[in-house]
């Protein structure tokens, strides 16, 4: 069995360690800065342990890390950098979930040279979103639009925001704010955060989408030159986005991050009965014709193996054991950075973990 380190204890942490130390092939450790955390995650599994660590402590990392084969960063973006940096001393491969683009870079810089595979923003958003997003326009000769829209929502929506806890209050809030990357008529650019507002309806249910932050990954470089627009959106329930204008740019909480997340966790409810949104659009030119192709699924919370699990959980998780899987089999790179672009949708989609986004 390959011995896997998970670091951080939360939702999808949790998530993780249960899908991996539930399939028999993987040697769980999970490691969290508060021991009930880690506690809670692996009762049940067997084999699995644990141990509580300072992320920021390098000397904690190191003890955690030697003689691993892989590692699952579910901490927070920030602490992403060290985790990574002390993965590549150690010849372990490297696997997070972060939108966040600085990081990002910082883990591509790492990976230039590395012994191992270096696979950042391998969740739903950037992660499953963008191998599926790929996989509709690769049969294209031109690439018109490619849109990608995901959101995390609230099967019952009741406050005002129409949106209710379900991840990291502080990734929710880093992609409110930050400029936001995408492909503009074949060009590379940083767009404002909260706006191009759309709106469109699936199934009868009215959704509205805007710019977010990370959401896009390494897509629109990659299809630089080939594509002419390639964009990503957050969706939530109409009425969302303007509020949450009014908070940042009104009341200035955009310079006052922490403080909004503060408020956010004393005031907006978590919810556990969620749904994942997921939409990608592909517009350009196949067999000498224009066309347009959409693929638009949702994947609602559940119970699996008899407990119960939230959508957000569902869709995190086995984006990035899929990935992890698909290392252990050969079928992605073994060393250096690896692209969500660099996946086969079929690969994924069939892959057991994978298989929970094909609902």
């Amino acid at each position: 069995m390959k011995n896997v380190v998970i670091i951080g204890a939360g939702k999808i942490g949790r998530m993780a360690a249960h899908l991996l130390a539930r399939s028999g092939e993987y040697q769980v450790h999970v490691v969290d800065a508060h021991e009930q955390s880690w506690r809670d995650s692996i009762a049940g599994l067997a084999g699995a342990t644990g141990a509580t660590v300072d992320f920021a402590k390098q000397s904690d990392l190191d003890a955690n890390l030697q003689g691993r084969w892989a590692l699952i960063s579910c901490a927070p973006f920030f602490c992403n950098p060290l985790i990574a940096e002390r993965a590549k001393a150690h010849g372990v491969h490297y696997l997070d979930l972060t939108e966040d683009v600085a990081v990002t870079k910082q883990v591509m810089s790492l990976a230039r040279d590395a012994s191992t595979a270096f696979v950042p923003q391998c969740g739903l958003a950037p992660g499953y979103i963008t191998i599926a997003a790929n996989h509709l326009a690769k049969p294209m000769s031109e690439i018109h639009e490619l849109r990608c829209r995901v959101g995390a929502l609230p099967q019952f929506p009741s406050n005002q925001l129409k949106y209710n806890l379900t991840w990291s209050t502080s990734g929710l809030v880093n992609e409110y704010c930050n400029p936001c990357e995408a492909l503009v008529d074949g060009k590379m650019t940083l767009l404002p955060p909260l706006e191009n507002l759309e709106e469109f309806t699936i199934h009868g249910t009215e959704y509205e989408a805007f710019n977010t932050s990370g959401g896009l990954g390494s897509l629109g470089e990659s299809l630089a030159g080939r594509a002419r627009n390639v964009n990503y959106k957050t969706i939530r329930y109409p009425g969302h986005c303007k509020l949450m204008k009014f908070l940042l740019n009104d009341l200035g909480f955009i310079d006052r991050r922490e403080e909004l997340c503060t408020i956010f966790d004393r005031s907006v409810p978590a919810t556990k009965q969620d749904v994942i949104v997921i939409v990608c659009v592909a517009i350009g030119i196949e067999n000498g014709k224009l066309v347009e192709k959409t693929d638009a699924r949702r994947v609602p919370a559940k119970e699996i193996d008899g407990k119960h699990w939230t959508g957000i959980q569902i869709t995190t998780a086995a984006g990035v054991c899929a990935m992890l899987d698909l290392l252990n089999e050969g079928k992605i790179p073994q060393r250096g950075f690896v692209r969500m672009e660099d996946v086969r949708y079929e690969d994924f989609i069939e892959n057991r973990f994978g298989r929970h986004y094909a609902v």
